[in-house]
């Protein structure tokens, strides 16, 4: 409440809202944890969430088929050379991507080895400084958000049941297929654009995490607490952000600390 307090100070309908919505939140959480607001905004706090809560490495991360998923992606689908880094046009991109997605790896099961939630947290304070690992791990997740929506068009086309979300990610005009989704949404992801929301369920199939997010400026609807997916299978681990407007995304921790990332 005392971030709300100096965040939100008048006395406009809007200021109130929120004031009453991170209300409702302290009921549950009793901090914020302050995430970096660029345009990675969304992953940021969704990744380090995962990492900091995890206690083993998922089984997808230990599957052998993860690193040879690039070059097989790649043979099928030439117009993956049009990825773009965040530092540009990715020159050699199957071998920079299995790199990233190596380095997920890695992170993840040491990070998973260690006893306690404090230790996890400093990891990941460590690891979120905005330096070169912290942006290739970015990449990592970008990768598998479009496999992953290659997937779900692929089933779809072929008659397979997929999830309501992937016929809105489709229906987009600037994403009708996953070449339009890389070209125009994950190129500019950390670039000149966040996640969308249609985006945020994608998000959470590529990690395997349901992401249940306090949208304060919904609060009083039935949209104030909204999971990403609404139904997601058993078993996926939940991570939990907070957003005032759906563009920047914070933290809420059970702990009495306020820290940034």
């Amino acid at each position: 409440m005392d971030y709300c307090q100096k965040e939100w100070r008048g006395s406009t309908s809007s200021a109130k809202r929120m004031r009453t919505g991170y209300e409702a939140v302290s009921q549950r959480f009793i901090s914020i944890r302050r995430v970096r607001g660029d345009n990675y905004c969304a992953v940021r706090a969704t990744l380090f969430q995962a990492l900091s809560q995890t206690l083993q490495l998922p089984d997808w991360l230990r599957s052998k088929d993860l690193m040879l998923l690039p070059e097989k992606l790649m043979a099928k689908y030439n117009w993956m050379t049009e990825w773009q880094k965040l530092t540009g046009k990715a020159e050699n991109w199957t071998d920079e991507i299995k790199g990233c997605l190596l380095l997920l790896k890695q992170k993840w099961e040491s990070i998973s080895e260690m006893k306690t939630l404090e230790e996890r947290q400093a990891a990941c304070d460590e690891l979120f400084r905005g330096e070169e690992d912290e942006y290739n791990l970015y990449e990592a997740v970008k990768f598998l958000m479009l496999s992953t929506a290659i997937k779900l068009y692929e089933d779809n086309k072929e008659g397979l049941e997929v999830p309501e979300f992937s016929w809105l990610l489709f229906a987009r005009d600037t994403s009708s297929d996953p070449f339009q989704l890389m070209k125009n949404h994950l190129n500019q992801l950390g670039h000149t654009g966040g996640l969308e929301q249609v985006e945020m369920f994608l998000l959470a199939y590529a990690l395997q995490h349901s992401i249940h997010v306090y949208r304060l400026y919904k609060y009083g609807t039935d949209e104030f607490l909204t999971p990403y997916p609404s139904h997601p299978a058993e078993g996926w681990p939940v991570v939990t952000l907070i957003t005032e407007d759906d563009r920047h995304y914070n933290i809420p921790v059970r702990m009495c600390e306020e820290t940034s990332l």
